[in-house]
């Protein structure tokens, strides 16, 4: 069994220790950057390259979420067949719409989940054409 790697991009030293400490005894590797040192690094294709051959879960995806003492860590978007390297535009409207599914269309649960404003995420599901009722026919056909 591998032992799962968490990423935590965060300039906020006590949510990382706190975060860093409660996945360590759950036998998690934690690996952390700050938003400069991460931006950075994706600028990078080394680095990419490394976070992808590093981090088999990072690059097959994981379980849909896991709760922290702060909130939900959502999965990093799962690349499809075609292993081109994708746009962050793609990436982040991904990751919005899969926020979006688990949360069955509760736009503000999405938002904290992401960790981002609910205005922002409105913005952002416009700028993305995507549509939220979608998620919320699929929870009432689900009940």
């Amino acid at each position: 069994m591998s032992r799962s790697i968490v990423i935590m991009v965060s300039n906020n030293h006590d949510f990382v220790d706190q975060n860093k400490k409660q996945f360590e005894d759950q036998d998690c590797t934690v690996q952390t950057f700050s938003p400069e040192q991460w931006k950075v690094g994706l600028d990078s294709p080394f680095f990419r390259q490394q976070l992808i051959q590093g981090v088999p879960s990072l690059a097959g995806g994981m379980n849909s979420t896991s709760s922290t003492s702060s909130g939900q860590v959502l999965a990093f978007p799962t690349p499809g067949e075609n292993q081109q390297v994708q746009k962050m535009d793609h990436l982040e409207a991904q990751a919005i719409e899969n926020a979006i599914l688990q949360y069955k269309g509760n736009l503000t649960e999405a938002a904290k989940a992401l960790g981002i404003g609910r205005a922002t995420l409105y913005r952002k599901v416009k700028q993305y054409q995507i549509d939220p009722s979608v998620a919320r026919k699929k929870k009432s056909m689900a009940a």
